[in-house]
């Protein structure tokens, strides 16, 4: 199916209103990504390209940039959501629940949604069996957690062609991928299914400012306060959900943290915000029982 199939186009000013409960007016949610990063492939990022050129294996500089943000950098994020007390999602690789368990132990500690990230950091079109990849990660978080995961956010926001089909057949009901609003919206899947799209973000996303466009660190500041300000004017009628993506290895480096800090500190002192996890978001917007998207011309 193309993306016009799952759905069709809804200025989000012609929409139902959306209300949240007691009189807030913007959701906030907050995703850390925890990768395992498997050091006999190519490295999905880099900080450092190779002296001679080409994709060196073993690349230690690379993969351990990466592990340093799982051994030192996630602590210094978690102490910033317990003094704010603000529940994560945590987006994690099936493989990076062994791997990395204290990590997964800490976010399970706290109540943290655990969703979906494809088993290893692998683009979703590479993966040899899609569905066996899906299949394996529920498996694993609902083994650790005792709860099957609801949400799903592909490596890289990678997908195929039928994702969405084989997330909604696997139990999954909601999908971050799709970057294409500032509210909740319905996917179409085949058969005559569905699965919500729940606001996910290309823009207030570390990888995105610091690795891509090389942004100073304190650009992650300027920009998730000024979307969270925008957002919060654009919500006087109907609510409004405003994603912000972390990295460990990324806003969890020294120089960068304070700005992850700072923002949070500036959204936390505004009235009418709600922090809600995706499972939450996804509960809200079903139970409000709103009119969906037109029908695919």
């Amino acid at each position: 199916m193309l993306p016009t199939e799952r759905i069709a186009f809804s200025a989000i000013k012609d929409r139902p209103r959306l209300t949240l409960p007691g009189g807030a007016r913007l959701v906030v949610w907050v995703i850390v990504n925890v990768e395992e990063w498997n050091p006999r492939e190519t490295m999905p990022r880099t900080v450092l390209t190779p002296p001679a050129g080409g994709s060196p294996m073993p690349d230690i500089p690379n993969w351990a940039w990466h592990e340093y943000g799982n051994r030192v950098g996630f602590w210094r994020m978690v102490e910033v959501f317990d003094r704010f007390n603000v529940r994560a999602a945590l987006a994690i690789n099936g493989g990076a629940i062994h791997a990395y368990e204290p990590i997964a132990r800490a976010a399970l500690d706290r109540g943290w949604e655990f969703m979906g990230h494809g088993f290893g950091q692998k683009n979703m079109q590479k993966v040899p069996d899609e569905r066996a990849d899906v299949v394996k990660t529920t498996e694993v978080i609902q083994a650790f957690t005792g709860r099957r995961p609801r949400g799903w956010l592909g490596p890289g926001l990678t997908e195929t062609w039928d994702t969405p089909d084989i997330l909604a057949e696997e139990g999954y009901e909601y999908v971050c991928d799709w970057v294409l609003d500032d509210q909740p919206v319905v996917l179409k899947t085949r058969g005559g299914g569905s699965i919500v799209s729940v606001p996910y973000t290309q823009e207030c996303n570390d990888v995105a400012m610091m690795l891509i466009q090389h942004h100073k660190a304190s650009e992650y500041k300027d920009r998730a306060i000024d979307q969270f300000e925008q957002l919060y004017s654009d919500a006087h009628e109907s609510a409004r959900v405003l994603a912000l993506v972390v990295h460990p290895y990324i806003m969890g480096a020294p120089h960068r943290l304070r700005y992850f800090r700072e923002a949070l500190e500036h959204i936390c002192a505004s009235s009418g915000v709600v922090f809600w996890t995706g499972d939450q978001i996804l509960d809200w917007y079903v139970g409000t029982q709103v009119k969906r998207e037109p029908a695919v011309r």
